[in-house]
């Protein structure tokens, strides 16, 4: 099986919300999908982790230092 994508986890995880807040599941499919959302939540965190490294390891100067840099959207004009 190939590993999901942020957006896929997310999407998933979302149905896992709706489902859980309609009430309309009986207790153990609530639990197994509990615990799915967990996991969801899990992976989805462990990947913004490491995409943050990532950016930390892009915006580090020559000097070793990490610069902040302020995000400006593609869409947003001066």
């Amino acid at each position: 099986m190939a590993k999901k994508t942020f957006e896929q986890s997310m999407k998933q995880l979302e149905q896992i919300v709706q489902e859980l807040e309609s009430g309309d599941i009986p207790l153990e499919k609530a639990i197994k999908k509990f615990e799915e959302g967990v996991q969801l939540s899990k992976s989805c965190s462990k990947m913004l982790e490491e995409t943050e490294k990532k950016i930390s390891i892009l915006l580090t100067n020559t000097a070793g230092e990490i610069t902040e840099v302020p995000f400006k959207p593609e869409d947003e004009s001066d």
